[in-house]
């Protein structure tokens, strides 16, 4: 089963990627609401993939992406926002991003994303 880091400032986005990765095999290992958690979570737990907001209180998501890939050159990161803006997209993934979804994001998407993301 693989496992999976969420980083999102709002509990009620934590608690609905939880469910919809739950019900499809994957195990939520820890859930961070910014990114300083997010990155001390990724180093205590190193889980197969990370979902991961951009604006957050503490440290951005982009910031915490960086910080992650400089503890885990491999690490597997997926971009879960409402920001769409095609720059912001751009930066995830120059900061080391797999991917990007977009919330409201749809349940197959996620799932379909992440799976794609640790096929690589």
């Amino acid at each position: 089963m693989k496992t999976v880091l969420i980083a999102d400032d709002a509990a009620f986005m934590r608690a609905s990627m939880s469910e919809i990765l739950a019900a499809n095999g994957f195990s939520v290992v820890a859930e961070a609401s910014d990114g300083l958690e997010a990155v001390h979570l990724y180093e205590e737990h190193r889980p197969d993939v990370v979902t991961m907001d951009i604006t957050m209180p503490t440290m951005d998501g982009l910031t915490a992406i960086r910080k992650i890939m400089e503890l885990d050159p491999d690490a597997s990161i997926v971009v879960c926002s409402a920001i769409g803006h095609r720059d912001m997209v751009v930066e995830a993934i120059r900061a080391g991003a797999k991917d990007f979804i977009i919330k409201p994001f749809h349940r197959n998407r996620v799932v379909s994303t992440l799976r794609d993301v640790l096929s690589y």
